[in-house]
């Protein structure tokens, strides 16, 4: 019997925008299981808990993980992505890149992971044309001016984002 091919797509997810979504989707062809890796990272300074951001991405991804067949595990993690990775039997990591300024910092990411196991590769997916611009930093900025945010994140997320941002400006 072949090996479970499993792969980890570490983020904070703070929110799950439409571009995380099509990277997750797309890359449910390529393994046997994600592992979607939560990051603490509090220097983010997160608009979720940690455990919000978890369950929301539990939530928004079943679908996915019952139309593809594919297993999909919701971890949160607060350690170095490669042990994290190593942790869960990782094969891969994924990593979804948008643009040129994407590449820079995960080509550097890359080559550290390399140098701490090199047994696990990391497999890049571009992100769709119509996701490029959206950042999970720029959502959670349009929707504190008032902005409409649903181009940008699945329909629920972005009623939690303006009752969230509604919740801190009172």
């Amino acid at each position: 019997m072949a090996k479970q091919r499993v792969g980890v797509y570490p983020g904070t997810f703070d929110p799950i925008t439409n571009g995380h979504m099509d990277i997750i989707k797309r890359s449910l062809g390529l393994v046997d299981k994600l592992v979607i890796g939560v990051a603490t990272n509090p220097s983010k300074n997160p608009l979720f808990s940690l455990q919000e951001r978890v369950d929301i991405v539990t939530r928004e991804t079943a679908r996915l993980a019952q139309a593809s067949g594919t297993t999909i595990e919701v971890v949160q993690f607060d350690e170095l992505l490669m042990k994290f990775a190593e942790r869960v039997g990782a094969d891969f990591i994924i990593r979804g890149l948008r643009a040129v300024a994407d590449f820079e910092y995960e080509f550097q990411m890359t080559g550290m992971n390399y140098q701490i196991n090199p047994d696990i590769e990391t497999v890049f997916l571009m992100a769709d044309p119509r996701y490029q611009t959206i950042a999970s930093r720029l959502v959670k900025e349009v929707a504190m001016y008032g902005g409409n945010i649903t181009a940008f994140v699945p329909q629920k997320v972005g009623l939690e984002v303006v009752a969230k941002v509604d919740g801190m400006a009172k």
